[in-house]
This record gives structure tokens, C-alpha cells and sequence, in this order.
């Protein structure tokens, strides 16, 4: 495999694809692509290294937005968030062990709205999290299974070591610290795999062949009902498992390791956490730093899912062009949230930073006019937007529970004044399971114990009088609102919206877009008037339509 046959191979994917708005249906399509755990590591937003031929291809025939944010940096309140058009804590999810529908029995989600305006939905892979599913509310059928066989693979793994260790490892953990080892993270198998396999051996290949044979079978059943298929990959989440081929597209010595290897400058002691959900897999240092050969194995693991979820990603592509619904489907491809990949010292998501709340996300639309394929807006978006965004696209009238704002205008200039900020939060990383679950005395009990004690004493020398275990392990909260210029971190108690501030961080993005120095001490002026404009929340930040 050779990048370059890659790359033309992917050229091809969109090319003469568009037709003129009079001939798109009312009801489009709906391909929905979610990749899990991806942060813009990809060719199209300025990767050096990473090889995305086809979401690359996708960006240079739609609009890429460089300002995308999810609402919570995990998998469960940011997907439930994205599904619900509502945010984390209005539905009381903001850790993954949360199930959106027992919280919020009534509310409507996008592919349920979808269904109930004539549409059929189906999902394929991961779109909610876990086992948060909502087959009975939000998807009318179940994906078909292809002709191809999948093999077994115990823990996801392949190769029959990497199967035994993830075994013994497990079973380990389990007798050491009780049944509920594994459901806490605990007992996990190596971080990485690669094996010279077929693309469908792995999850994430098999699940592209389900979708294909999916919407095929949904064409010939339903020929004119529009169809919302929600196509979710598991990769690059940990484990960094790919096939062979493409591991080998990347040359190891030349791949970078993270420059910033150390926390903010004067950042809150409490928004970094110790590398929990990497340091649970087998083989992983439980303490320390994570060496530079190891470092850049697992970079180049990272990659090499990028580039098989890519490869996938252009296999959708041409099944639907040659189903010939191309010119009837929008296409959106986004992520759950970013991924620290050594940056700030860190290995995993889970903080408040930029590197974790900024994600990839790219449009297409059939119509979209020829002056905004390619391009790329500086927009403030929230990934909570897509929902009613796909709805003004679709002419569907919205439901009155959402908390985003449609971005079609932008869509149709990429260059017009949008949003004033946008929101994300996160609880107590570093004084919480990597789950974002509150820590379990079971959890101070393993090897994460003196961990947790070391980043304890870092936080109450910080803090002083301020430290409160309660607060900070159980109701500390840090919002992060991000403005053209800065990143702006409340940190308070959650339950009392109205309390004040127990610290505040603020990075000024056009002098330092890494987030190396918190500034709020040097700029109280600047804190007041930030404070004074998070204080109006999400509802006094939106876009003025009227630009």
C-alpha cells in the first residue's frame, strides 16, 4: 500500500457529485459518520503525518470547520449530548455510566424525531455509547449482517498472545479487586495490535461492510424513504488496534512525539489527570513518565487506526456514490471529543484543554454552493448544533428541547460573523475515575492509589484554605468557554450555579495556542469582563442571525 495510490484513489470519491439545488429532494439522506476519540490529527485540518486521503477528499468537497467543540470530553455525555440536542447537565449525563433514557424518559432524539417525519433510521457501530443504545426509541430497523464472516476476537484482539494477555489480565484484575474490575477500567489488554489481518478481522471493518449491505437492503426494501444511517467507528480509541497494512504506511522514526510535555503553567492542579485509561492497558508503566520508544509505538498505533477508519470511511463513500444516492445525501463526519496524545504530559481525553475538546468536523452537502466546497470556516460550532442543523437541511421542524444553534447560515457563508463562545465541561479530572465516574474506594485501592495521592497533594498545596475533599472529588466542576481569542476555566461547585469561582484559568490563544500559560492572574480586567460573558451561558453567546 503507498500513500500516493491512496491519495488518487480517494481524489476520485466525490468528483462530479454535485447537483444543482432544484434537484435535491425535500428529504435527504442522512450519513452520519462518527470516529471515536479523534482530535484533528488528519491531512485535511494540517496533520504533518497523518494519512486521510478520503476524509481529506470529503473536506475538499465540503466545508471543514476549525472551530468545532464537543460538550464533554468522554464518550457518553458527549454522544448522548450530540443525540439529545441537549447539554450534559441539562440531562444529567456527565459521566459514562449514565443512561441518557432513564434520566430523560420523554426526550426526542434525532433519529427518533427523523423517524417520526418519515424517515427510516439505522445505526451501525458506536453512535451512543455502550450499552446506552435506544433501540426501542431512536432506530426503526437492525443493520443486516454481510456475507463476509467475522473471526473471533477475544478483547478485540487478534493474534492469540495479545488474547491470553488480555485474558489473564482480566482475570487478574477481577480476583485482586471484585467482579466490577473490568466495568471501572481495570484489567485491560495490551494497548495496541498489529496484525497482518483483513480490514473486516476488526470491528470497525466489519461494521463498514454492515452499513453498505445495510443501506442496500433499505433501497431495494424502501426505494423513496429517506434514510438517516448513523455509521460509528471505534478507533482510534484505545486500543490502538489496525490491520498490518497500515501500520506500514508510516515510517516509525519519523513520527513526532508530543512537544509540550508538561501541564499549564499556573493551570489548575485538579485538570489534569495521572493517564488513568492508559495506564489500565497491559504492559503500560502504572507510574512515571511513558517512555519515548514506547511513546512513539503508541503514536504510531494512533495513526494507523486514523488511517483504517479513513480507508473505511472511503468505502462508504463509493458504495453510496454507486448506489447512486450521493446526490441526495448529507454527509457529516465528526468526533466525540480530541485525544491528549502525550500533550500536557497526559495520555487519553478527559480535561478541559483545547487538545481535548476541539474535534474534527466536515459537511457535504449536495448543493453546497461551488464557491464553499473546500473552503474551511473559523466558526465557534458546538457538536450539539448538528442536530438542528440536520434538521433545517432536512426541512424538518425542530423540537422545542434543544440547546444548539442550526449552523446552516454558515454553511452558506463560511466567512459570517457566528457564535460569541461556545461551551464544554468536565468534572474533577484528575479526582476521577477516566470514566468520569466519581473515584471508588476500590480505585484507591490499586495500583492508581498512590496516583491519585500524589496529584492530591498537588491540588490541596494549590488550593489551601480552598480544599474540600467532598467538593473536589464529588461536585467540582471546570466549564470551559472558548471565545475567538481565548480559553476561559471556571472551576466551581456544580449543584450551586450561583456559587463563586474556587479557580479560574485563561490562555490566550493568540499569543499561546497550546495553552502553556494560564494568565487569569495577570489579566484580572480581562477575568472580569471573560466571567461576565460565561455568566450569560450558552443562550447569551449564540449567533445574531440577523449579521
Amino acid at each position: 500500500m503507498n500513500k500516493q495510490i491512496l491519495t488518487v484513489a480517494a481524489a476520485g470519491l466525490l468528483m462530479g457529485c454535485s447537483a444543482p439545488k432544484e434537484t435535491v429532494q425535500k428529504k435527504p439522506n442522512i450519513l452520519f459518520i462518527a470516529v471515536d476519540d479523534l482530535r484533528p490529527e488528519l491531512g485535511c485540518y494540517g496533520s504533518p503525518i497523518a494519512i486521510s486521503p478520503n476524509i481529506d477528499a470529503l473536506a475538499q468537497q465540503g466545508l471543514l470547520f476549525n472551530n468545532a467543540h464537543c460538550q464533554q470530553a468522554i464518550c457518553s455525555p458527549s454522544r448522548a449530548s450530540i443525540m439529545t440536542g441537549a447539554r450534559p447537565e441539562t440531562i444529567n449525563v456527565i459521566e459514562n455510566f449514565t443512561d441518557f433514557r432513564e434520566e430523560n424518559p420523554d426526550i426526542v432524539t434525532l433519529p427518533q424525531h427523523l423517524m417520526a417525519n418519515g424517515y427510516q433510521a439505522v445505526c451501525v457501530g458506536k453512535i451512543f455509547h455502550g450499552p446506552y443504545q435506544d433501540m426501542n426509541h431512536s432506530w426503526s430497523r437492525q443493520p443486516e449482517k454481510p456475507e463476509v464472516e467475522r473471526p473471533a476476537t477475544k478483547g478485540g484482539y487478534a493474534l492469540a498472545e495479545n488474547q491470553e494477555n488480555w485474558q489473564k489480565n482480566r482475570q487478574e484484575s477481577i480476583e485482586k479487586y471484585g467482579p466490577d474490575a473490568p466495568k471501572n477500567g481495570l484489567g485491560q489488554g495490551p494497548a495496541y495490535e498489529c496484525a497482518d489481518v483483513p480490514d473486516a478481522t476488526y470491528e470497525d471493518g466489519y461494521a463498514t461492510l454492515q452499513a453498505i449491505e445495510t443501506m442496500k437492503v433499505m433501497l431495494a426494501e424502501n426505494p423513496d424513504q429517506p434514510f438517516f444511517l448513523g455509521l460509528g467507528f471505534k478507533k482510534p480509541h484505545l486500543d490502538f488496534i489496525a490491520p498490518k497494512k497500515y501500520w506500514d504506511l508510516y515510517q516509525r522514526n519519523e513520527i513526532p512525539l508530543a512537544t509540550q510535555t508538561e501541564g499549564p503553567e499556573g493551570g489548575a492542579a485538579v485538570g489534569l489527570h495521572p493517564s488513568f485509561e492508559l495506564r489500565a492497558r497491559y504492559g503500560i508503566p502504572k507510574e512515571g513518565d511513558i517512555p519515548d520508544s514506547l511513546a512513539r509505538t503508541l503514536k504510531h498505533g494512533y495513526l494507523a487506526c486514523v488511517s483504517y477508519v479513513d480507508a473505511q470511511i472511503g468505502m462508504m463513500m463509493d458504495a453510496l456514490k454507486e448506489a447512486g444516492q450521493l446526490d441526495n445525501t448529507i454527509v457529516i463526519l465528526w468526533t466525540d471529543h480530541g485525544w491528549h496524545l502525550g500533550d500536557m504530559g497526559i495520555w487519553g481525553k478527559a480535561t478541559n484543554y483545547e487538545i481535548s475538546t476541539r474535534v474534527p468536523l466536515i459537511v457535504w452537502t449536495p448543493d453546497m454552493n461551488e464557491n464553499v466546497r473546500g473552503k474551511s470556516t473559523d466558526a465557534l460550532v458546538e457538536l450539539v448544533d448538528m442536530y438542528p442543523t440536520i434538521l433545517e437541511y432536512c426541512g424538518v421542524e425542530a423540537p422545542a428541547h434543544l440547546e444548539g444553534q442550526s449552523f446552516m447560515p454558515v454553511l452558506e457563508n463560511p466567512d459570517r460573523p457566528w457564535k460569541k463562545a461556545v461551551f464544554s465541561q468536565f468534572p474533577s479530572p484528575a479526582l476521577r475515575e477516566w470514566a468520569a465516574n466519581p473515584l471508588s474506594q476500590g480505585m484507591r485501592e490499586t495500583y492508581f492509589g498512590p496516583l491519585i495521592e500524589k496529584v492530591e497533594e498537588k491540588i490541596i498545596d494549590q488550593m489551601g484554605g480552598k480544599w474540600d475533599r467532598d467538593l473536589f472529588e464529588n461536585r467540582l466542576m471546570g466549564y470551559g468557554m472558548r471565545t475567538e481569542n481565548y480559553r476561559f476555566v471556571v472551576w466551581k461547585d456544580y449543584t450551586k450555579p450561583e456559587s463563586e469561582p474556587v479557580f479560574i484559568e485563561l490562555y490566550d490563544h493568540r499569543n499561546d495556542p497550546e495553552e502553556t500559560v494560564n494568565v487569569a492572574g495577570q489579566h484580572p480586567e480581562l477575568v472580569e469582563q471573560l466571567l461576565s460573558q460565561f455568566n450569560k451561558g450558552w443562550q447569551g453567546n449564540l449567533a445574531d442571525l440577523g449579521d
